[in-house]
């Protein structure tokens, strides 16, 4: 309870400072190159996209991040922490006109992660089990107050670049020392389990339309397959080529969306040598056939922006 009373003030000051420089819906970039702001006034479909590593940080309102059957629901009480890139639903859980949904999402590279451990000494030991890629803490008032000193920055441009990278380590140094900081500590450790899995998952990523040979990328990791298995799915919750075929599945997606592709294109595109199977598949996914599935999409959004014009 006292711990509460303790972070309403730095969230106050995040609310007016994300409304002054995001004062419309939608995410905002910054002049800080790794700062996002998020601001929305009603609730909205989910939106599917792959989280580089990250910490997300609300101000106001709540919302929800759903890693395959696992669903993690963060607010002004708690923030999420992603420490490789995970292919997530996110869904704004609480937003409305008079009190928007208000939050920030910091990424961050583990190199930096790596040099702040070799500083902190012995006071973090690598977790003897590999841990989840995603989880959930409570927020803190030290953590909330190096926020909001990023966010003041805002209005003092020329002080950024000497100042903003200090107050970065800052908020990932209160990351480190938190409940959960052995979760993000474990994948900057040079030949930890977590760290082989962070950098396959990285090569997953960038060559997701590659066909995917399980044996050849743990050996390029040093690491058996069956070790490789285990550790894959306790970072990601799924298997190297569920996450594969996810990672393709959200891609051909967006690219139907935004691109306006075929359905065979879009499946050739991100990797797939048979149409039939990226349909049946993504069917399976989005309970519709892909051409179907964004016709509805893009129905629901004219249907939205009408509403809005009226």
């Amino acid at each position: 309870m006292e711990e509460s009373l303790h972070i309403q003030q730095p969230l106050q000051q995040m609310v007016s400072l994300i409304r002054r420089h995001a004062p419309s819906g939608g995410t905002h970039s910054t002049r800080v190159p790794s700062l996002q702001l998020m601001h929305a006034t009603e609730l909205a479909e989910p939106l599917e996209s792959v989280y580089k590593p990250s910490i997300c940080v609300i101000a106001q309102g709540a919302k929800t991040a759903t890693l395959s059957n696992e669903t993690y629901r963060y607010d002004p009480s708690t923030y999420l922490v992603t420490s490789v890139e995970l292919p997530i639903k996110g869904r704004i859980t609480e937003a409305s006109l008079e009190t928007p949904f208000l939050g920030v999402k910091l990424s961050f590279d583990t190199d930096v992660i790596l040099d702040m451990v070799k500083g902190m000494g012995d006071s973090l030991l690598i977790p003897d089990e590999t841990l989840p890629g995603i989880t959930i803490s409570q927020t803190s008032q030290d953590l909330l107050q190096a926020i909001v000193r990023l966010l003041q920055l805002l209005d003092k441009p020329r002080d950024i670049p000497v100042l903003a990278p200090l107050v970065l380590r800052e908020i990932l140094y209160r990351v480190l020392e938190g409940e959960h900081g052995k979760h993000f500590h474990q994948f900057a450790i040079i030949g930890s389990h977590a760290h082989r899995i962070a950098q396959a998952i990285r090569r997953i990523t960038e060559q997701y339309h590659q066909p995917l040979v399980i044996e050849q990328l743990a050996k390029s990791v040093n690491m058996s397959t069956s070790a490789f298995h285990k550790h894959f799915k306790r970072v990601t919750t799924m298997s190297p080529l569920q996450y594969q075929k996810v990672i393709r599945l959200q891609e051909a997606r967006r690219l139907m969306l935004t691109e306006s592709l075929q359905a065979s294109d879009a499946a050739f595109r991100v990797g797939y040598e048979s149409p039939s199977q990226f349909s049946r598949e993504y069917a399976r996914k989005y309970g519709r056939p892909p051409m179907l599935d964004i016709q509805q999409l893009l129905s629901s959004s004219k249907s939205k922006q009408a509403l809005e014009n009226d």
